[in-house]
């Protein structure tokens, strides 16, 4: 593990660009966290790209840049990837047009599978069920997704975060639900998002960078940081969000930087300016 200090220069001066976590980095809930917008506007100063790349399926792109663009931080849907798009590619690559699809998330994650067409909405007659995380979840939905699994149809899950940070501290994930499916079904989901791989790639790509030339940003240990060693980048964790410093002490795996919240990467990048 690296604390900020005077070993951090040698760990960050190969990164050229950053895929960055978005709960619990750049806020928590619709609060902005302390330094995210500094931390922004200092890479747009440096000239080092980044894009964002969230577990969370519950806002599009456009939702997601604007939610961020109402707390001053100012980035493209473009390059926003969420777990519900990476999930939508990964069911094109495997399923032919036409293929049933039952989802259990919110509307944003309906849009991304079943936009174009190429997928049929479905019930219990699913050949395939979707889970992500759902805030207005009701047994209806569990009972629903439970059937359609015990009656054949594959399990694939947006991603694993069994937390999601809030204002008000942390709140049941999409794994959260996949725990309670899980235990109905005696089944395990196809998981998606980080902390595979495959989302981070597609970011670094979208940035033209890769190995450790790409930093992920991340509040977690279990994916953000897991998915950036997999990927093999530079991984980089700030404990505002779900994964506490005491959480490091028991583990063997350990960022390459670890920093208390955003003001030392500022710092950093305004001093090498």
């Amino acid at each position: 593990m690296s604390l900020v200090g005077a070993d951090v220069a040698p760990r960050l001066a190969p990164v050229r660009g950053y895929v960055i976590d978005m709960d619990g980095v750049l806020y928590r809930g619709d609060t902005p966290l302390p330094h995210a917008r500094e931390f922004l506007a200092t890479l747009d100063a440096r000239g080092i790209p980044y894009v964002m790349a969230t577990n969370n399926s519950t806002r599009t792109p456009r939702q997601y840049a604007d939610k961020l663009a109402r707390m001053g931080m100012l980035v493209p849907p473009e390059r926003i990837v969420t777990s519900g798009l990476a999930t939508r590619a990964w069911l094109d690559e495997h399923y032919p047009p036409g293929t049933r699809v039952h989802v259990l998330g919110m509307e944003a994650l309906q849009e991304a599978i079943f936009a174009g067409g190429r997928f049929e909405p479905a019930d219990l007659d699913a050949d395939v069920v979707v889970t992500g995380a759902h805030f207005a979840l009701t047994f209806d939905h569990l009972r629903r997704a439970c059937l359609a699994i015990r009656r054949g149809a594959a399990w694939v899950a947006t991603n694993p975060d069994t937390t999601f940070p809030t204002e008000e501290g942390l709140i049941p994930g999409a794994g959260a639900i996949q725990a309670a499916l899980a235990a109905a079904t005696d089944r395990t989901p196809i998981v998606i998002g980080k902390p595979q791989p495959g989302m981070l790639l597609a970011a670094a790509a979208l940035m033209g960078t890769q190995g450790a030339a790409t930093a992920v940003l991340g509040d977690r240990l279990d994916t953000d940081v897991a998915a950036g060693r997999r990927a093999g980048f530079t991984t980089v964790l700030v404990l505002t969000g779900v994964t506490a410093a005491a959480d490091l002490s028991r583990q063997q795996d350990q960022p390459d930087v670890v920093v208390p919240d955003l003001a030392p990467l500022v710092q950093y990048y305004r001093a090498c300016a």
